[in-house]
């Protein structure tokens, strides 16, 4: 059988060879993904994870294989689990099942997510440290005004009776906060979570600024960060006085494919 790219000296098949054509774009966007959150510094070395459904009645997911650096991920050595988090897939890597427990809460509680993305960045742990969490300081700050959920921390989350808990918090936002822990995001597609994310960790990483200073914070009314928000969320009603920008994520993650393949083109592999 052809062989793709070894990492720590363990070869994989290619799934070029073996895998749909649909399957190996999505594999292709997702190792995207782990390299962008890589160059942006949101790593934990190999401790966090991106998750991405892969389409089939029988529930199946991407993730990173465990052990392996962000940047070191590839669409060829992306894994294939359940929603036990069990390989399903052969794979001459080891799979993290407990750290595939936030994600399979809601992948199965969320048929729209079908990308999950937790990060335990600076900013983004920093500001879940603080009682107030995310405040409107900034316009980035407001895509996620009345749009953000909160979950408190219980533990290193390998309990599965936390998933309901973590659920039911989460509701039908695409964005949360886990206090004293870190930043979650949800979306249709793994460049969509990601967008999310780096803009969350964005507006976290400008509240610290903003708070250093020791001075009082100018924060927005309530009916300007709600207009913001549905600005920024593309929420305006058909008519509205704004010009059209619904196509904005779609340019902002060509964008970044481009970088992707600048900074490190092997993820294709």
């Amino acid at each position: 059988m052809t062989m793709a790219a070894s990492h720590a000296g363990i070869s994989t098949p290619d799934p070029t060879l073996t895998t749909h054509a649909d399957e190996w774009n999505l594999r292709v966007e997702l190792a995207a993904v782990y390299r962008l959150v890589a160059h942006f510094r949101m790593t934990d070395l190999i401790f966090s994870h991106i998750s991405l459904r892969l389409p089939g009645e029988e529930p199946r997911f991407l993730i990173n294989p465990y052990g392996l650096l962000f940047e070191e991920i590839t669409a060829s050595n992306l894994v294939v689990v359940g929603i036990d988090g069990q390989l399903v897939s052969p794979s001459g890597h080891r799979v993290n099942p407990a750290g595939f427990v936030i994600h399979s809460a809601i992948h199965q509680a969320r048929p729209d997510a079908h990308s999950v993305l937790h990060t335990h960045a600076r900013y983004g742990c920093a500001v879940a440290a603080q009682k107030d969490g995310l405040l409107p300081v900034n316009q980035m700050s407001m895509e996620f005004y009345g749009r953000l959920a909160y979950h408190d921390y219980e533990g290193v989350a390998l309990n599965n009776e936390e998933k309901a808990r973590l659920v039911s918090d989460l509701g039908d936002h695409n964005a949360m906060i886990l206090r004293n822990h870190g930043l979650l995001t949800v979306g249709e597609s793994a460049s969509r979570a990601f967008l999310r994310m780096l803009y969350l960790e964005r507006a976290c990483e400008i509240q610290i600024a903003a708070q250093s200073a020791g001075l009082e914070l100018n924060l927005p009314s309530h009916d300007i960060a709600e207009h913001t928000a549905r600005q920024l969320n593309n929420e305006l009603p058909k008519g509205a006085d704004d010009h059209d920008n619904s196509d904005n994520w779609d340019l902002a993650w060509a964008a970044l494919q481009r970088l992707a393949d600048r900074i490190a083109p092997d993820h294709r592999s």
